[in-house]
């Protein structure tokens, strides 16, 4: 066998099967090339999907003539120069290989002007042959032509898709950019025709017209604000409120230092996060920021830089989990979503009746504010669970009388399932039930956190085989699985013996259980499978001691509802996910019945 070394061509065209797979994957690259040359201003053309043409134009600080020809040639860039520069790199490209690799397998054409100089540049690739420079016409900044992708390799050619599905491909990565670099102007077009344009942001009103021209009016109306900071990690963003759960995992950005990645640690803690508010089979929807020192993530990981991996994952995890559960457990029922930009909601807008102020001056109101507290809290004295001044404070609204509540005040009962209750923004419809079960819900897994998890002896202890990854794990983390509740020790190189489990889920298969437990541990260095299962039977249990329709309430007892919703975390859904209430405004009402017209 001789050995022999490869042309630099098809060396190029080697490695662009790593990077270039498809046109997203070009348009890819060359946007990461605009976004770090410092481009306020992107526009992209395509012509069948990107298959046909791709044009990239930027107003960034372009390339100097001479340096045109190095920047195709491979493992040239300007963005690191040693091993420690690429452990501290914050650029979205660094290898110096996109831009060979897609000249080799297109008709390739780069136009650069740098503000110093007098004149744009041009250099063209054809069949993996440099032309000579040229003198062009450019405005400041760069732009890169890529004709006839695959033309000289027709194998990879033939794996492309219709043009239709090439373009989504391509419409997704830059809806992706938009929602990273809300800073960024950015204008698609497709065949001749302009079908995407996202105009630069500057303000948190701007920001959240972005997220809704990018995922909807529905995300950024449901979308919690989150900005939370602890042991050098600093994590921002929104996420979807349970209630706006997605059949398909369609809506999830995550960013480490802007770079939109994919990484199980993360996925398993947005899981984890929201496991207790939501449907089976839903999705959460979510556009997350992360960011960490450049030291403490390998981003050289994937050819196309879509992975990463930290050096300390645990870390990363808890405090990703620990953030998402804490934004989620204080959507309680009542509260608006916090993204600072959101219209201000109508409850806050619309004055609010002083007291004693005749019904008529109070909106409507059936009873008197200071009549409905008299009588709640003579039948009912101080709010549950909390100290009624603090209970008060923690649920008033702002700039409303002290005591005002959000959900307001109950009128009736409906259809013995809903209950119908008027606040100062219009008319709240609450299904009493679903928010009943949640309230006993959060207040079992308070009473099970307080007592923490007893451990139930076997009457015969359960011998095991399991791998001896399996047993090593529950060898070194036994005093884990003591606080999860198993009593559980060694009885040779693949051999376990169980002798006891958490109490509370007797009649559950004790083998299955530890295994998944131990298998959350080896992968992830932690496991919820206990607080999961635990959760399951209180929720049951929840369900079956909550109030059933057509059970007739008093309306004190509805206000005691109301108020306990108003206190209770993730009461804004019940324990499936469903919503347990929704407000009407006066404006939703005036318009049903064409008032104004």
């Amino acid at each position: 066998m001789t050995i022999q070394q490869l042309p630099e061509v098809l060396i190029n065209q080697i490695a662009a099967g790593e990077v270039v797979e498809r046109p997203a994957s070009v348009v890819k690259e060359l946007l990461e090339n605009a976004l770090d040359a410092g481009a306020s201003k992107i526009d992209i053309e395509l012509e069948e999907g990107g298959m046909r043409l791709i044009r990239i134009r930027d107003d960034g600080v372009g390339i100097a003539a001479d340096q045109l020809p190095l920047a195709l040639a491979r493992h040239a860039t300007s963005k690191i120069a040693s091993l420690d520069d690429l452990e501290q790199v914050l650029t979205m490209g660094f290898r110096g290989e996109a831009l060979p690799s897609i000249a080799s397998v297109s008709h390739f054409a780069l136009t650069s002007k740098p503000a110093v100089q007098a004149h744009a540049s041009r250099i063209e690739v054809e069949g993996g042959r440099l032309l000579p420079l040229q003198p062009a016409s450019h405005p400041d900044g760069s732009t890169v032509e890529v004709r006839d992708l695959f033309y000289n390799v027709p194998a990879r050619r033939k794996f492309l898709r219709a043009e239709r599905t090439e373009f989504g491909h391509i419409e997704e990565l830059l809806r992706a950019v938009a929602l990273a670099r809300m800073d960024i102007g950015l204008r698609l077009s497709h065949n001749g025709k302009t079908v995407r344009s996202y105009r630069a942001t500057s303000s948190d009103a701007e920001r959240v017209r972005r997220l809704g021209e990018a995922l909807g009016e529905d995300f950024a109306q449901q979308g919690l604000r989150i900005e939370h900071e602890a042991a050098g990690l600093r994590l921002s963003g929104w996420v979807g409120l349970p209630t706006a759960s997605r059949a398909q995992a369609d809506q999830q950005y995550f960013y480490v230092n802007r770079r939109l990645v994919r990484d199980r640690v993360v996925a398993h803690a947005v899981r984890q996060a929201y496991a207790d508010v939501l449907y089976h089979g839903r999705h959460p929807s979510f556009v997350l920021f992360l960011d960490i020192e450049p030291s403490r993530v390998d981003v050289n990981v994937h050819p196309a830089k879509s992975e990463v991996r930290f050096r300390d994952s645990r870390l990363v995890h808890d405090f990703l989990f620990r953030s998402l559960h804490q934004a989620l457990s204080g959507a309680r029922a009542g509260m608006e979503t916090t993204h600072e930009a959101a219209p201000m909601p109508a409850a806050q807008a619309m004055p609010y009746p002083a007291y004693g102020a005749s019904p008529q001056t109070q909106g409507g109101f059936s009873f008197a504010v200071r009549e409905q507290l008299g009588n709640y809290a003579a039948l009912y004295g101080p709010a549950r669970g909390a100290d009624s001044a603090a209970a008060n404070e923690a649920i008033a609204l702002p700039d409303a009388p002290q005591g005002t509540p959000p959900l307001g005040f109950a009128l009736a009962q409906l259809h013995g399932i809903f209950i119908l209750a008027e606040n100062p923004a219009g008319l709240i419809l609450v299904d009493m039930h679903a928010a009943h079960e949640r309230i006993s819900y959060e207040r079992l897994k308070t009473a099970q956190d307080g007592e923490g998890i007893r451990i139930q002896p076997l009457l015969v202890p359960l011998a095991m085989a399991v791998s001896e990854r399996e047993a090593n794990c529950a060898d070194e983390r036994a005093a884990t699985l003591a606080t999860l509740g198993f009593e559980v020790s060694r009885a040779g190189p693949q051999a376990l013996v169980l002798r006891g489990m958490p109490a509370l889920l007797d009649g559950i298969d004790p083998r299955q259980l530890l295994l998944d437990v131990l298998s959350d541990l080896i992968e992830h260095g932690a496991s919820n499978r206990i607080e999961q299962a635990r959760n399951d039977l209180l929720s049951t249990m929840a369900c079956h001691a909550s109030v059933r329709a057509n059970r007739r309430l008093t309306l004190p007892e509805m206000n005691a509802l109301l108020r306990d919703m108003e206190a209770t975390e993730r009461s804004g859904q019940c324990n499936h996910g469903r919503p347990t209430w929704v407000q009407l405004t006066r404006a939703e009402l005036d318009r049903l019945f064409l008032r104004g017209r």
